[in-house]
């Protein structure tokens, strides 16, 4: 029904906070993580550090920070999505809140960190009417609709400290929790005395995990530096409970109920995760770096979908980004205070539909705009990709995605030596 429909399309019920046929499976369509900061350099930043920007993918990074500084960073993202199968096209766009941030000292070389934003999401709506002369004869016309929304988001609260000369570490504590919904609907349209029918899944999410990070950082001299770093996230079954329904609705609206069952279990999870990444720096000119993350979600145990031979498998995800600042001091050509960075990636993501793994790949670019004094910033990216393909009765996905984030910047705690 999902990959071999013949009218594919997004309609009614348009309040979905993604729109892709991949989201139908497990716990839907994983987010990238991080601000426009790192999806401008194509998602790095596990062994990136930068005094003037929060970055939220390695909790040891927190401690790069000018003494005093309070940071705050909350985005929005727009993604313009094109669909196509073997037999048609469908487009949606999508625009959200994306994350926020906060990040201040502690106690001399620590630091914390606490924030909010989403980790997956579900959004499709399908529609297939019935096409066999002999039921149409019979039934009338039946249209078939599939239709999913909600999500996962992700609380997290991390803190950091440095330890001895060049090390960092950090851990960060994070909370699950969000809705998930899936329906099956058989509607009939033009016999009255056949009644419509509604099925379907809901899952209630709230669970917890941890996140620790430590980073390298070491001064090679003439303002170069080495940065090296490694995440470890543990594994989480997600908590809550899972309720699965069917109804069936006469045309006068009165709805008898068929099967209704509560579970206190998801049956799903989030694996454990392990991220490595390294980056280069010259001090207020550039930056080049690379990341790498696995994931095995081959035990994750989702439920199988009707019709579609999908199983989970272990991703993978490779990285490499850029920066560069003209010159960052520069008190006449503002174009030359400005920080531009690109990147690419590839991702073998945790889906493989008929035997193929669902892969993605894309190149990134933006810029970080500095605004009035201090490091206050309006930074932009562009996510340019395609996932998937038209082999083996597949979905090809291209898409635009277009990130806004502002970043804060005051001093925290100023002890004035005069009144």
């Amino acid at each position: 029904m999902v990959f071999s429909a013949t009218s594919l399309s997004g309609q009614g019920e348009n309040a979905l906070g993604t729109f892709t046929p991949y989201s139908v499976f497990g716990i839907g369509d994983l987010n990238k993580a991080g601000t426009s900061f790192n999806k401008a350099m194509g998602g790095i930043g596990v062994g990136v550090r930068d005094n003037r920007l929060i970055n939220i993918l390695n909790p040891a990074s927190l401690t790069e920070r000018d003494t005093l500084s309070f940071l705050m960073d909350f985005g929005v993202s727009q993604r313009n999505i094109l669909s196509k199968t073997n037999s048609a096209n469908s487009a949606y766009n999508v625009f959200n809140m994306h994350h926020f941030v906060m990040s201040f000292p502690l106690y001399q070389k620590s630091a914390f960190a606490i924030g909010v934003l989403p980790y997956s999401s579900v959004g499709y709506n399908f529609e297939v009417r019935e096409t066999d002369p002999a039921i149409i004869n019979e039934m009338g016309d039946i249209v078939y609709n599939r239709f999913g929304s909600g999500g996962i988001n992700k609380a997290f609260v991390g803190v950091s400290m440095d330890l001895l000369e060049n090390f960092s570490i950090g851990a960060e504590g994070q909370y699950y929790f969000g809705t998930i919904d899936r329906r099956s609907d058989v509607l009939f349209n033009s016999e009255a005395s056949f009644r419509n029918i509604n099925t379907g899944v809901d899952y209630v999410i709230s669970s917890l995990a941890a996140k620790f990070g430590v980073q390298y950082n070491k001064n090679m001299g003439n303002d170069l530096s080495l940065t090296a770093g490694a995440t470890w996230m543990l594994g989480s079954e997600l908590s809550g409970d899972y309720t699965r329904y069917a109804y069936a609705n006469n045309a006068t609206g009165s709805r008898d109920t068929v099967y209704y069952q509560t579970n206190g279990n998801t049956m799903m999870e989030i694996p454990s995760e392990l991220a490595i990444g390294f980056s280069v720096r010259k001090k207020d000119k550039w930056l080049v770096g690379a990341d790498y993350s696995r994931q095995d979600w081959s035990n994750a145990g989702f439920a199988a979908t009707p019709g579609v031979d999908f199983s989970a498998t272990t991703s993978n995800s490779f990285k490499l980004g850029f920066e560069y600042i003209p010159n960052r001091f520069d008190v006449r050509y503002y174009s030359k205070r400005i920080t531009y960075r690109g990147g690419v990636y590839y991702d073998q993501t945790y889906m493989k539909l008929n035997g193929q793994q669902i892969n993605s790949m894309g190149i990134t670019f933006g810029a970080t705009l500095p605004l009035m004094r201090l490091y206050n910033a309006l930074g932009v990216s562009v996510d340019v990709g395609q996932r998937g393909s038209l082999k083996n009765n597949l979905v090809r996905e291209r898409y635009v995605m277009l990130n806004l984030n502002f970043s804060l910047h005051d001093l925290w705690f100023i002890k004035y030596r005069y009144d």
